[in-house]
C-alpha cells in the first residue's frame, strides 16, 4: 500500500506484525511502561500510541519549546524521537528479562522538521541475539500533509538477564 500524503512512496507497508514475532505476550504492556519512565520523553511532550511486534510509533506535538532558531523543531529532537521509536522496535521482540540499549546510530535529515505533529515510525530491519539492526522514518505533518523530514538506522545491542527498575528514582 502507499503512504498517502507523504512525498515518500513505498509499494507496501515494511513493517507488520505478520513479519516479527514477539517472545513476552506481554511486551505492549512492558516497552509502554518504560517509554512513561522516560523523563526525556515527558519533557519534550512526546507520546507512544502505536506499539506493535517489530515497531513502534512515536508523536511529538509542536511546541515552541523545542525549535531551533529558525522556528522548526531541532533536529536534536528528532534524533530523540527517532532513537527511541527504532529502541522501543527492537524491545518488542525481547524477552521481559532483556534490555536494549543503542550502540550507533545515522541519523539523515532530510527537510526541516516543520509541522503541527512530528510522527517517528520505528520498526526492526534485523533481530539477532546479541545486535539488532533497526530504522526509524520521522514525518512532519502539517495541515494534513506527511512530509518526511529524517531518516535514521540504529544497532541496538540486547542485554540479557537485565530488567529495567520498574519505577522511575
Amino acid at each position: 500500500m502507499e503512504r498517502s500524503g507523504s512525498n515518500v512512496q513505498m509499494p507496501f507497508k515494511l513493517h507488520t506484525a505478520a513479519m516479527h514475532k514477539a517472545q513476552d505476550p506481554h511486551f505492549s504492556e512492558r516497552v509502554r511502561a518504560s517509554f512513561a519512565r522516560q523523563e526525556a520523553m515527558t519533557l519534550i511532550g512526546a507520546v507512544m500510541p502505536v506499539v506493535e511486534p517489530g515497531y513502534t510509533e512515536i508523536h511529538l506535538p509542536f511546541k515552541p519549546e523545542i525549535t531551533q532558531q529558525h522556528g522548526f523543531v531541532h533536529g536534536g529532537v528528532v534524533g530523540m524521537i527517532a532513537d527511541s521509536a527504532a529502541g522501543y522496535a527492537a524491545s518488542t521482540l525481547t524477552t521481559a528479562e532483556t534490555e536494549v540499549l543503542t550502540v550507533e546510530y545515522k541519523l539523515n535529515l532530510l527537510a526541516p522538521a516543520d509541522g503541527q505533529l512530528l510522527i517517528a515510525e520505528g520498526s526492526v530491519v534485523r533481530y539477532g541475539r546479541t545486535l539488532i539492526v533497526t530504522r526509524a522514518e520521522v514525518f512532519a505533518v502539517k495541515n494534513g500533509k506527511k512530509t518526511a523530514c529524517a531518516l535514521l538506522q540504529q544497532t541496538i545491542m540486547s542485554i540479557h538477564g537485565k530488567k529495567e527498575p520498574a519505577v522511575k528514582t
